[in-house]
């Protein structure tokens, strides 16, 4: 008994994480999470994207590896930060293969 009630355990910890990964990844793509209701045979209108949320955070200059860390620690998808090197703004982000891309001015 206590083993079947282990192996469940184990099963729902999975279902849930897979879920929580499932909602990070709409959150950080920006995919609209919506309940489903039958929808009339109507056409329905264009959507039209538009800006619904503003964020103002201060850049401080940082190093590659330090930007990694504060994204990480954040569990952000990307981070913007002042290259301590260059002094130019960069983006890091993480990759589908699970690697870091930065993006620099050019």
């Amino acid at each position: 008994m206590y083993a079947s009630l282990d192996n469940v355990v184990n099963k729902l910890e999975k279902q849930v994480q897979r879920y929580r990964t499932r909602q990070d990844r709409r959150r950080h793509t920006g995919e609209v999470i919506a309940d489903y209701a039958p929808v009339a045979p109507e056409e329905p209108e264009a959507f039209t994207p538009r800006i619904v949320r503003t964020k103002k955070f201060a850049i401080r200059p940082m190093s590659e590896e330090e930007a990694m860390l504060q994204m990480e620690m954040l569990g952000h998808s990307f981070f913007v930060f002042e290259n301590a090197d260059t002094g130019e703004v960069n983006v890091l982000y993480v990759r589908k293969d699970g690697n870091y891309g930065l993006i620099e001015r050019a």
